[in-house]
């Protein structure tokens, strides 16, 4: 199968760690470990010196201390990390044609037919190149005919590489890969396929389409398009979601100042439940509440970023408490996040036990699954208001 797409994936070398490198130089060449100072805290992100001890994101803080009991424990600044991800965002933004912010780290670049212009490849040299000395923050990239050879060919290459791969040498560029560098290939997937014999992508594209339906129906087939290279997701156009909120007016006024903070609770719960569907982060949360004479009151808060339902649950409630002043009847209420950022689940886990961030995974899971309305807290379940 031949392709004329030309798509560049680039990616931030460790970028929360080359932040803080960044704003202190003494961490150069360093095991850097960003997240949880506490046991019970987790691994946000990490250096490659730590990495080669076998730490990695989302572990916890107390097992990558008995893995690297040397490591430098950093708590991390996301306002500086996403201050820094637009700056990269906005160079990036000024000199292609269509580029797409796929995490708060790493962008896809669509630059088809541009080639009669600009030899491709150069001009990603040149991208990366002006990345670094602006922002002085290390970046790597993988170019190819689709969004999955390019990043596949920039996870080969990092840290601080670039990596063309041309569509006559796809194939043989990934035979040899563990089906692990597949993107989107989780670890019950990997441990299903290799308790078959199935480790290297080139055996895994000797399976039949219908076998690995029979495995793991359609995302099997999925899986198996990407070991043969080919992936027709496009880039999609880079548009920042600025906030999203929700509102209730209340059937009848009231001043049931219980039911109003559980059902407080319910709609941040689904708010956050959302932020974390789209990667996303918020910075700032909106209350608003309309008294019955129709006046509008509003207060809102900067807080560090986070999608947790329990910081922002808490937010929300104080904010509302600040807000409700005169005790007269209530009509409506409101709640906004915004500031968003995009980023990944456990990049503001710096605080939070492991027990609190496996429980929002297994809910989200259920959400999911079953639907966002599956599982609620016992507190919101009989709001009538």
């Amino acid at each position: 199968m031949t392709s004329n797409k030309h798509i560049i994936h680039m990616d931030q070398d460790a970028f929360f760690v080359s932040v803080e490198v960044k704003k202190d130089p003494s961490l150069i060449g360093k095991p850097v470990i960003i997240g949880g100072t506490s046991d019970r805290g987790v691994v946000a992100s990490c250096s490659y010196e730590a990495r080669k001890f076998g730490v990695h994101a989302a572990m916890s803080s107390r097992m990558a201390k008995m893995l690297c009991p040397h490591a430098i424990f950093v708590k991390g600044n996301m306002d500086a990390y996403s201050k820094a991800s637009f700056e990269i965002t906005e160079i990036l933004r000024e000199r292609v044609p269509l580029i797409e912010k796929a995490s708060i780290d790493e962008h896809y670049i669509d630059m088809t037919g541009m080639d009669r212009f600009h030899g491709v490849l150069k001009y990603a040299h040149e991208l990366r190149q002006t990345v670094m000395k602006e922002t002085g923050l290390p970046i790597s990239f993988g170019l190819s005919v689709n969004k999955t050879v390019s990043k596949m060919a920039t996870n080969e290459c990092k840290p601080n590489g670039e990596l063309n791969v041309e569509q006559l040498k796809v194939q043989d560029f990934l035979n040899p890969l563990s089906i692990r560098k597949i993107p989107g290939l989780g670890e019950k997937t990997f441990v299903k396929l290799s308790d078959m014999g199935i480790k290297k992508i080139h055996t895994l594209t000797q399976i039949h389409p219908d076998q690995m339906n029979t495995i793991l129906g359609k995302n099997g087939l999925v899986l198996l398009q990407k070991a043969k290279g080919i992936d027709h997701s496009p880039v999609i156009p880079y548009q920042e979601q600025k906030s999203i909120s929700t509102q209730c007016t209340f059937k009848a006024d009231t001043i049931d100042v219980d039911t109003i903070n559980n059902l407080i609770t319910s709609m941040v719960m689904d708010l956050a439940f959302d932020l974390r569907q789209k990667k996303k982060l918020t910075a700032c949360i909106t209350v608003t509440i309309r008294y019955a004479n129709f006046e509008d009151v509003t207060r809102q808060a900067t807080i560090s970023y986070t999608s947790l339902d329990s910081v922002l649950i808490a937010k929300a409630k104080e904010l509302f408490r600040q807000l409700y002043q005169k005790r007269m009847l209530l009509r409506l209420i409101g709640v906004r996040l915004s500031n968003l950022v995009t980023g990944h689940e456990q990049i503001d886990l710096y605080s939070e036990s492991q027990e609190q961030y496996s429980l929002y995974q297994a809910l989200d899971k259920i959400r999911n699954r079953f639907g966002d309305k599956a599982i609620k807290l016992a507190s919101t379940l009989n709001i009538d208001l």
